[in-house]
This record gives C-alpha cells, sequence and structure tokens, in this order.
C-alpha cells in the first residue's frame, strides 16, 4: 500500500508543487486548503487521479483524516507580506491553533510531522549569514511580527509536542523560494519586478536597493524537503534556500537583462517597516544531514518563472 501523507496548504505554491512531488513519487497524497490564499489552479491537474484526494478545510478546526496516516506536511499560512498584513490574525491562528491541530494529529496517527518554518524567524538579523543556532532579532509588535511570531511559535510548540510525547518532527526554515505557481499579485520582490517589468511598468525598489536576499528555485526546495522528512531523524530547525546573495537593485537589473524588450526603468520607494537588511542562509547544516545544496542556476530559475508570468499575463 502506498505511504499516506496530508499536506496542508496545498494549493499553495509551495504546497502544490509538494502535492505534484509526493504524488509522483508514489504516496497517497491528502491536500488541504482553505484557499483563503492559495488556488484550486495550482493542482488541478491532481483532481481525478488516483492517489490524490482534496479537502477544502480550514487547518485552524479540528482535523481528522480517517485511515492510517504516516506524514504531515505543515504548509498551510500566508507567506507574503501583502496577504499576512492583510490577515494578520488568520496568520496568527494558522501558525498557532493550525499547528497544535497537526500536531495532535501527528501524535494520534504516530505519524512524521515537517513543519514550514521560514528565515523570518531571524527577524532584521545581526548574525550573516543565518546559522540555525542563531536566536534571531524579531519585532513582536511589529506589523511583520504577526508573522514571525507565528513561525517562532510553531517551531516551540513543535518541539514540546517531540520532547513530551515523543512526537517525531521535522522543521525546516525556507528562505526566499520563487518559481512557477507563486502569484503576480502576492507582493513579494521577484513576482513585483517580473510582472512589472512584462507591462513596461517601473521596477519598484524599496530603500536605497542595497538590501539583499537569496533566491531559491522551487525544485530545489522541494528536494531537500523530501530528504529531510525521509532520509532524515533530526528534529531541530533545518535551513534550506540558496546562499547566493544578491542585492534587490542589482536583482531588478537581472530581471530587465532576461526582458531586453522591456521598456521599464527602476524607481525608488521608501522602506517597509521592519524590512531585514540582510538574508543569507547557512546551509552546512542541510550539506551535511541531507547530501543538499541547490542545483538550478539563478538565471535559470527567472528564466523558467518569467516564461510562467507571460503565460499568465497573455490574455485567454
Amino acid at each position: 500500500m502506498s505511504k499516506r501523507i496530508l499536506i496542508t496548504g496545498a494549493a499553495g505554491f509551495i504546497g502544490s508543487h509538494l502535492c505534484d512531488r509526493f504524488w509522483q513519487e508514489g504516496f497517497e497524497v491528502i491536500g488541504m486548503d482553505n484557499l483563503s490564499t492559495g488556488s484550486l489552479e495550482n493542482i488541478e491537474h491532481l483532481f481525478g487521479k488516483d492517489r490524490f484526494t482534496f479537502l477544502h478545510y480550514d487547518v485552524t478546526n479540528f482535523v481528522h483524516v480517517p485511515g492510517e496516516l504516516h506524514y504531515i506536511l505543515h504548509f498551510a499560512s500566508p507567506a507574503s507580506p501583502v496577504d499576512y498584513l492583510r490577515m494578520p490574525i488568520q496568520t496568527l491562528k494558522v501558525g498557532a491553533l493550525g499547528t497544535h491541530k497537526c500536531l495532535g494529529l501527528a501524535r494520534a496517527k504516530g505519524a512524521t510531522i515537517l513543519l514550514a518554518s521560514t528565515s523570518e524567524v531571524y527577524g532584521d538579523p545581526l548574525e550573516h549569514p543565518q546559522k540555525e543556532t542563531y536566536w534571531g532579532h524579531v519585532n513582536p509588535i511589529g506589523v511583520r511580527g504577526v508573522y514571525d511570531e507565528a513561525k517562532r511559535f510553531m517551531e516551540a510548540m513543535a518541539m514540546a509536542y517531540h520532547r513530551t510525547h515523543g512526537v517525531s518532527i521535522r522543521i525546516v526554515r525556507i528562505f526566499n523560494t520563487y518559481g512557477p505557481r507563486m502569484r503576480l499579485d502576492d507582493g513579494r520582490v521577484l513576482p513585483n519586478f517580473i510582472g512589472q517589468a512584462l507591462r513596461n511598468e517601473p521596477l519598484t525598489v524599496y530603500g536605497d536597493g542595497s538590501q539583499t536576499r537569496s533566491f531559491c528555485y522551487v525544485d530545489d526546495l522541494v528536494e531537500g524537503i523530501f530528504r529531510l522528512l525521509l532520509y532524515s531523524d533530526y528534529p531541530l530547525p533545518v535551513n534550506l534556500g540558496n546562499p547566493g546573495e544578491v542585492s534587490i537593485l542589482d536583482f531588478a537589473r537581472e530581471i530587465l537583462a532576461l526582458l531586453p524588450e522591456s521598456r521599464s526603468t527602476i524607481v525608488f520607494k521608501p522602506l517597509p517597516e521592519d524590512d531585514p537588511k540582510v538574508r543569507r542562509p547557512d546551509i552546512s547544516l542541510a550539506r551535511e544531514l541531507l547530501g543538499w545544496e541547490p542545483r538550478i542556476p539563478r538565471e535559470e530559475g527567472l528564466k523558467r518563472s518569467i516564461a510562467y508570468f507571460r503565460a499568465k499575463l497573455q490574455p485567454a
């Protein structure tokens, strides 16, 4: 019989790619999403296939899955600033109540649970690059605190269930990830820049553009998550991301270089509150534990992403 896996946030950007990967690997996949930020378009190609079931459900309520359940991937949460600033209470609830319900289900079923944390637990870091041992520099009452603290609480609760009840857990701290199925309007820098360039609008750079990010292509991230869940029993957080760091201004120039037909220019606007100045993962632990590192160069990943967004913008 196939191993059964529940994936929350299944209709989201990363969740939908995880549905694909585990289905392709022969798992019976149960996708769950309340569709507050996800889209059925991301998983509709799986509808009607054997070994895939979709449940339209809010994970902050009691979660029951009949029968055996071997694994849980808890990826339900707004993940972009546009979304979690629009839904601050829902973001806190899915990080707290949703995590509580998923951990309870994992305990009841004897399942291994992998929880999607984030590089945002490091806040605006005073350590660079960021190692898993760094405790972070977070403003708990700032506008971004609803996301940062929800994820920090998630990690704390996961470790409590592990230590108290022996639940088998994995925690992945995800750094900036990109690729097809991102929403053009999700407010993150990559869809913003590509959408603006394709529409010949000015690319909006906040501050002077010297702040840095490190972009990991989604296929690389999914491979790391797959290995962490199945090839490791390590319960503490593991960074997954691409250590290739780039300033936002240089990144805007890279996008324009890949779209020479674009008539876009670059404009500057004030830096948002609590926006991190630097972001780069130390992935030494992932290399050691999982034999993992990103394989897809940024230029190749950006070309694939541009092709996806170009198709989304073309009239039907």
